[in-house]
């Protein structure tokens, strides 16, 4: 169907009820004067998803993915990209005109859109912390900036072999140390932050004068104490927010096939959103 007819998309998980994915999409399609076109959220976990796949039809244009649902989602698809195969994560369904369901991964190709946007293109050296599924992603976006180490912050043995063998999957030369060294991190040219919010409050007080650049992927509640911290001391911060709106972009685009994706009206909408929560 033509990008100018009526379709519908929208964002699967569990919980779903904070996504700011509404926001941005809805913004994207007025500027974009696709009236006609329609984006909502569902409350949709892992039992429910293969009976909510199975019966999307003609009208739908596609799904945005966010947890439990972006590994669950995958033996449910026709196809996946090479990107979305290298995590075993799809936060991006795109139904094709003859049908297939095809999956992807913004997130990743989100964050180096996110970092090239505030100068950062390539580095030799980088930092993260936590190791959880956000932190796969972001070992795969520095797979494509990263010419040199990523130590990855963790607080298990578990961990640290996880962490180490998506390095090796990916390309990157992973190497691991415990949480309780983390402050250590900040001595990286860019520190990549996946844990969840209030995690890296007592790092704070440990950044340096002059620090890198931090990538923190919390958006809610914003600035973090560290990206605060960061930030005060003269240091480059690329917030979650960042990330949202590069991944939504990329998927806005491939949606609708509008290229460009109106970034700037579909952060503007973030942003007042987010200021009236």
């Amino acid at each position: 169907m033509p990008a100018t007819d009526g379709r519908r998309a929208a964002v699967l998980g569990s919980p779903i009820a904070h996504s700011l994915s509404p926001v941005l999409h809805r913004a994207a399609y007025r500027e974009l004067g696709l009236d006609d076109w329609s984006y909502d959220r569902f409350e949709v976990d892992e039992p429910a998803l293969p009976g909510f796949v199975g019966g999307l039809d003609a009208s739908w244009a596609g799904l945005s993915l966010t947890m439990p649902l972006k590994r669950a989602v995958i033996p449910l698809l026709d196809e996946i990209t090479d990107t979305a195969a290298a995590v075993e994560a799809v936060n991006t369904v795109v139904l094709t005109e003859d049908g297939r369901r095809v999956g992807d991964n913004t997130d990743i190709p989100g964050m180096v859109a996110a970092l090239r946007e505030r100068g950062v293109e390539k580095v030799d050296a980088a930092a993260v912390l936590g190791a959880g599924a956000t932190a796969s992603s972001a070992l795969a976006a520095l797979a494509r900036i990263c010419s040199g180490p990523v130590t990855a912050y963790v607080r298990s043995e578990a961990r640290a072999e996880e962490m180490r063998g998506w390095g090796e999957r990916l390309g990157v030369d992973v190497r691991t140390a415990a949480w309780d060294d983390a402050a250590e991190a900040f001595a990286a040219p860019l520190v990549v932050a996946t844990t969840p919010a209030g995690t890296t409050d007592a790092l704070a007080a440990s950044v340096p004068d002059a620090p890198g650049t931090l990538f923190d992927v919390l958006y809610d509640p914003w600035p973090t104490r560290l990206a605060a911290a960061w930030s005060a001391r003269g240091g480059k911060v690329v917030g979650g927010l960042d990330l949202l709106v590069h991944q939504a972009v990329l998927q806005v685009e491939q949606m609708t096939g509008r290229t460009p994706g109106p970034l700037a009206a579909m952060r503007a909408a973030g942003e007042a959103a987010l200021a009236q929560r």
